[in-house]
């Protein structure tokens, strides 16, 4: 019997083959790879589908990630050009527990062939702030840190889906409690940050493969909602990840997640 690591899928249902999402994915002018953080299938495939987008791109092709927070830029570039060594770039850019496992593949893979890779996310202590204060709190904030984030006020649409359903993770079934209102106002604050250096960095006849949470891309929302509003013409394409009991076929509740479904069974081994 075989035992097959992952199978690919159409939002539709459809199993497709790799080539073929490459080939849509290649005509993007971004891809959006929602991972789960810890599942090693999802990491080697981002690092697949990097070394295949660079074949066909070249130089044009940008690397953004949600691991890095927008303050950070200075120290990734650093880093790129050789001029810090991995120790102090792991500190001083604040790096993921599970960096050396799952991302340092990426980033070395950009430094080996001289692409640009953009920390897009929102500080982390500016989200936690508004966490626990709500938007409100983005105000007071010096014009130095304002600039990491994306510009004020930020608008947030408590009616999307994706949104609702973290009302409901939180038990907040009726829409009134202030706590689950300000986690999603700290959520849209990380997507509206990211599609707004997305936006600020692709330039014309660039391509740009974008590594975060599938959350933040799962049903053309998060940062495609913001990203929408941003430039309508680009043309974007989504994969998110998911966990199955079996490979065979693609389930319900995964129908129309994303342009392309990368399903790994959930008995796979996790990165931490």
């Amino acid at each position: 019997m075989d035992k097959p690591a992952y199978r690919l899928f159409s939002g539709k249902g459809k199993s497709v083959k790799y080539k073929k999402v490459l080939k849509e994915l290649a005509a993007a002018d971004v891809v959006f790879f929602g991972e789960q953080h810890n599942d090693p299938i999802a990491h080697w495939l981002e690092l697949e589908l990097a070394k295949d987008l660079y074949q066909i791109h070249g130089k044009n092709l940008v690397i953004g990630m949600e691991m890095w927070e927008a303050d950070t830029q200075s120290e990734i570039d650093s880093f790129l050009m050789g001029q810090l060594e991995e120790a102090v770039f792991m500190e001083r850019s604040r790096v993921w527990p599970n960096y050396t496992t799952d991302y340092r593949p990426v980033l070395l893979f950009a430094k080996e062939n001289g692409l640009k890779v953009i920390a897009t996310n929102v500080p982390r202590r500016h989200a936690r702030t508004v966490a626990r204060e709500s938007l409100n709190s983005l105000d007071t904030l010096s014009q130095q840190e304002k600039a990491w984030l994306a510009p004020l006020p930020i608008m947030v649409d408590m009616e999307l889906p994706g949104y609702k359903r973290m009302r409901s993770m939180f038990g907040d079934t009726h829409g009134a409690s202030a706590a689950s209102s300000k986690m999603i106002e700290a959520q849209a604050l990380k997507d509206a940050t990211m599609a707004h250096y997305i936006h600020q960095n692709l330039q014309p006849g660039q391509h740009l493969l974008h590594l975060n949470g599938s959350y933040h891309s799962d049903h053309q929302e998060g940062i495609i909602w913001y990203l929408r509003k941003l430039r309508p013409e680009s043309k974007l394409k989504t994969i998110t990840t998911v966990a199955q009991p079996s490979l065979e076929d693609l389930g319900k509740d995964h129908l129309q997640r994303a342009d392309v479904v990368l399903v790994v069974p959930e008995t796979m081994t996790k990165t931490y």
